[in-house]
Order: structure tokens, then C-alpha cells, then sequence
């Protein structure tokens, strides 16, 4: 299965890091709170998460 290509200077929500990881976005949030991926909060206070770091942890995770 080919994974789908994501514009590395794109920011992904918590349910878009959810489908690449296959967890669940509570999850993601636990992640972003514990420090272990960074956040960006907008205006509304929604967190977005840049693509480009979100697919470094992917690749690390795959090697392990």
C-alpha cells in the first residue's frame, strides 16, 4: 500500500496525524502535551502539527 504524499510545509490536524500513525487523535493530543511531537496552536486554540516533522517521526518509528 503506497502511503499518500504530504506537502511537507503543510499543517495537519490531530485527526490527520491519527490516520498517518493509525492511532486515535486522543492519542496525538497525549503526544503533543507530553512534548514527543510539537504543536502549533492557532487562533481558535486548535493544535496543527507541521507535516514535514510529523513524517521524520514516521520514518524513525518505521526503522526502530
Amino acid at each position: 500500500m503506497q502511503e499518500p504524499t504530504i506537502d511537507p510545509s503543510a499543517l495537519l490536524t490531530p485527526n490527520e496525524v491519527a490516520e498517518i500513525f493509525r492511532v486515535n487523535p486522543k492519542t496525538v493530543t497525549r503526544w503533543a502535551q507530553s512534548g514527543k511531537i510539537s504543536a502549533i496552536r492557532t487562533l481558535g486554540g486548535h493544535r496543527r502539527f507541521n507535516a514535514a516533522e510529523i513524517m521524520r517521526h514516521l520514518e524513525e518509528q518505521k526503522s526502530a
